[in-house]
């Protein structure tokens, strides 16, 4: 893997897709969601390496509380 800071075309084609996923989840416009594509590209191994070598970069997923 390149440095988390300079990931590679294949990678950044990946991020790019999960955010135009969420996006479109997010939009109050009628878009098409697809749920599991984008669950697809979260458990990517290539995405999930480069989350965890971002380390504390990234925010931290939050739980609600009880």
């Amino acid at each position: 893997m390149n440095k988390p800071e300079n990931p590679s075309l294949r990678l950044l084609c990946k991020l790019g897709s999960i955010v135009v996923h969420v996006d479109e989840m997010l939009s109050d416009d009628e878009y098409v969601f697809d749920r599991f594509t984008l669950q697809v590209l979260l458990d990517d191994a290539e995405v999930q390496e480069w989350i965890k070598t971002m380390g504390v970069y990234l925010p931290q997923k939050r739980r609600a509380e009880p």
